[in-house]
């Protein structure tokens, strides 16, 4: 049932061919884990609270910093030094009361991932850190649950749609975690501070298609946006059958912890 105070909230929803009132309620029915509350995070929560995500989950144990201040648009001056997933749950229920958020202030980890997943219809990846990346990419396949990817460096952005009916999975596009130092962090490299705002609007995009069943969501493609010149390119991507976490004999069947691989501690 809807309250006439949520019939107004979604009214420009409602009336949206392809939307209506079925896909709204699909909205309200979902459960999205997102992973990380930073630049990405941010659009990605705001926007999905807004249109009325039932459930979100927020995994993100960091506090807010000034240097976040830059691009993260959750969070205000004076939540400086507050437990990031405790600020953003303020401010999502502040911007939609309907909107259940739930918070996970922990390090994402082998031990824990399977059972922190495992409730939700979705994922998405928001962390800015590639054992992370890789972690929820094998917990999404093994768990057999979409992924929505985001990354950022500098002025450049990519995203896709992983493991989404029979798609290929963010291994088959980065097989194994990159040697250590082989990337720079935002903090060493630096990021323009409104490109996770593009990058994350069109994550939060991609979520919703998923979840009404709208669109063609960025299954089997990888999209690229240069913010200079300004430039978006659309990559195609198979899935690999010599995958090693969704392929035909896959050789990663269980998870495990990447920090030693890729030479960072998270």
């Amino acid at each position: 049932m809807w309250t006439k105070e949520e019939l107004d909230r979604y009214a420009r929803h409602i009336v949206l061919p392809g939307v209506g009132g079925a896909g709204q309620a699909r909205l309200k029915e979902s459960r999205v884990l997102v992973v990380g509350a930073g630049g990405l995070g941010a659009p990605v929560l705001l926007y999905l609270a807004a249109a009325g995500v039932g459930r979100l989950g927020i995994v993100e144990m960091d506090r807010v910093d000034l240097t976040n201040l830059q691009r993260q648009v959750l969070f205000d001056t004076p939540s400086i030094g507050e437990p990031k997933a405790e600020v953003a749950k303020a401010r999502l229920q502040g911007l939609n009361p309907h909107v259940r958020v739930e918070v996970y202030p922990t390090k994402l980890s082998a031990a824990n991932a399977l059972e922190i997943l495992e409730p939700y219809h979705l994922v998405i990846d928001c962390s800015d850190n590639f054992p992370t990346r890789y972690l929820v990419n094998d917990a999404c396949v093994l768990l057999d649950k979409p992924l929505v990817y985001g990354a950022i460096h500098q002025f450049e952005g990519q995203l896709s749609v992983f493991h989404h009916q029979g798609g290929p999975c963010y291994r088959c596009l980065f097989p194994s975690p990159p040697p250590p130092g082989a990337v720079p962090s935002c903090a060493e490299a630096g990021v323009f501070g409104v490109l996770p705002g593009v990058i994350g609007s069109l994550m939060a995009a991609e979520a919703i298609k998923v979840l009404i069943g709208l669109g063609t969501p960025l299954s089997g493609r990888l999209l690229l946006y240069e913010a200079l010149e300004p430039r978006f390119r659309v990559l195609r991507l198979a899935r690999r059958a010599d995958c090693p976490v969704c392929g035909e004999n896959p050789s990663v069947t269980t998870l495990q912890d990447y920090e030693l691989l890729c030479g960072v501690s998270v």
